[in-house]
């Protein structure tokens, strides 16, 4: 059984027992967390596709940690000018660990 759910603006394949990376959820540690917006559930018998959502369809979830990606460098330059910036980004993530799909 999966499913895809619409998590701030992107979409995520889904199944129970496992882990996903999403953008950062302001929700505690150890706290569970119910995703309403379902676009597609499917086990080894129907698939069920909604428009755009389905109905009285929810995904449980609990949040394992709050963590960052790996440093990316952004580098810009001008040439001849002496222009030179060198910055740094962070993404920060939420690890879920999907339990349910009711």
């Amino acid at each position: 059984m999966f499913a895809i759910i619409n998590i701030a603006g992107q979409q995520f394949k889904v199944s129970p027992g496992e882990r996903v990376f999403v953008p950062k959820l302001s929700v505690p540690i150890g706290s569970t967390v119910k995703f309403d917006r379902v676009l597609l559930k499917a086990d080894e018998k129907s698939v069920q596709v909604g428009d755009p959502y389905i109905k009285d369809t929810k995904v449980e979830a609990k949040v394992l940690s709050n963590l960052k990606d790996e440093k990316v460098i952004v580098f810009k330059k001008k040439r001849r000018k002496g222009y030179r910036v060198r910055r740094g980004h962070r993404q920060q993530f939420t690890e879920l660990e999907i339990i349910n799909i009711e």
